[in-house]
């Protein structure tokens, strides 16, 4: 094909490290995968394309144990571009294959940004699969991008599809509450805007907002009855329900009045909503029993830290993997995204610089909610995060989260470096 240009073992860029070494770069498709075999001098051996399925999966094994014999090689880099579900299966299998674990085997996941930027060092290549399977490759030979070992142990890849799901469960839970609160507000204005309740999801508020067609039924109805109504369906936990009620029935008469025929609509859409925040909800306990039950045989130093708990600190750990894999905290925050750029020119350097755009976003979401429970819970970490959020006047949260985040990634390896309990200063 003539991409890349042969070069002996004194301008091998890993320096002659990779001289018995196979690369195999495999771009992975929903139906199809296309394969580039290159030579330890960065010579192409061959390509090919098979199904997505077992089979081709057998003949990928097959065909790449065929130029390792005969060649004489003993090693062989396989990789992959992170592509969801599409290449798990293939992993599984190139990592079980008895016969290409009669050689030095190790299997990569590649990040696609840094993929992507590795191939626009050459010019004009176009784009089609088996250039990508030839650029994965090349990057494989080089070893300039982040080319950590596939995790071979399989609690942390079951650990991850049940943490990875809450994450989604989460966030669609997220989106179905904004829509409920849109809806709310078409319906009853006022209670949409004050803060009458102090969690408008909770099973007393709800039930104003489900049991009363119109603002008018609550601005109407006798002011005891509301009161002895939201205590009811409160559990009694409300300190002052008269003044609740006194609020609600406020925030009724300051209310939008609706059309009949769009108002019986805006019920059923909000009577919908708490069905599905319910079932929502429903599905993240679920998920959250069996993490913990799961967790169970993976071992948890994170569990010593104040306010993480169970769940977080399996989603952390389902995604570190192996620490092993990263050479200090800085490889491990770059991983997760917690890393800012840099901007120097000459004598200037800039101080304020974003976060990078690539990373690990479930990594960096457990990351940053195990750190706002712990700026809660930890005195040191509380005292970090206040001191970050009085340092600026934009984005204060937002900006001291990354920060502590940041600074849970240092303690996070350490602990799980050293598989030890963390003991507060």
């Amino acid at each position: 094909m003539g991409l890349a240009k042969p070069v002996d073992s004194k301008s091998n860029p890993k320096g002659g490290e990779n001289v018995n070494q196979l690369f195999v770069g495999i771009d992975v498709g929903s139906r199809d995968n296309t394969v580039h075999i290159m030579l330890p001098d960065g010579s192409k051996h061959s390509s090919f394309a098979v199904q997505n399925n077992l089979g081709g999966a057998k003949t990928i094994s097959k065909r790449v144990v065929s130029v390792l014999t005969d060649k004489s090689l003993p090693d062989v880099a396989i990789g992959i571009e992170a592509t969801g579900v599409y290449g798990d299966s293939l992993m599984y299998f190139l990592r079980e294959d008895g016969a290409l674990g009669r050689f030095g085997r190790k299997l990569h996941v590649l990040n696609p940004k840094q993929v992507s930027k590795f191939k626009e060092a050459y010019s004009d290549l176009p784009k089609t699969d088996d250039v990508d399977a030839f650029v994965i490759a090349d990057s494989l030979r080089f070893g300039r991008i982040n080319t950590a070992v596939y995790m071979d142990d399989y609690r942390y890849h079951s650990l991850r599809n049940l943490t990875r799901a809450r994450f989604f469960a989460v966030q669609n839970l997220t989106r179905e509450k904004q829509r409920f609160m849109n809806h709310l507000f078409m319906k009853c204005s006022g209670l949409a805007q004050e803060k009458v309740f102090s969690n408008n999801y909770g099973a007393a508020a709800l039930a104003v907002f489900e049991e009363f067609e119109t603002p008018d039924d609550i601005a109407d109805m006798d002011t005891n009855e509301l009161a002895a109504f939201i205590a009811e369906k409160g559990k009694n936990r409300f300190p002052d329900p008269d003044e609740i009620a006194k609020a609600v029935q406020a925030a009724a008469h300051g209310s939008y009045r609706l059309p009949k025929t769009v108002n019986d609509s805006v019920n059923q859409v909000l009577s919908i909503s708490v069905s599905s925040m319910r079932a929502i909800e429903a599905q993240i306990k679920a998920l959250e029993k069996e993490i913990e039950r799961q967790f169970e045989n993976i071992p948890n130093p994170l569990i010593s830290i104040p306010g993480i708990g169970k769940v977080f600190s399996a989603g952390i750990i389902a995604e570190v993997g192996d620490i092993n894999r990263f050479n200090g905290h800085a490889g491990l925050a770059k991983y997760a995204g917690l890393a800012w750029g840099r901007h120097q020119s000459g004598m200037f350097e800039g101080q304020h610089t974003r976060l990078i755009r690539s990373g690990n976003r479930f990594l960096k979401y457990y990351l940053c909610e195990a750190a706002f429970s712990l700026a809660r819970c930890d005195a040191e970490f509380k005292r970090y995060y206040n001191l970050k959020f009085k340092e600026v006047n934009k984005y204060q949260h937002k900006r001291a989260l990354a920060l502590t985040a940041r600074k849970l990634v240092r303690l996070v390896f350490r602990l799980l470096k050293d598989n030890r309990l963390y003991r507060p200063a």
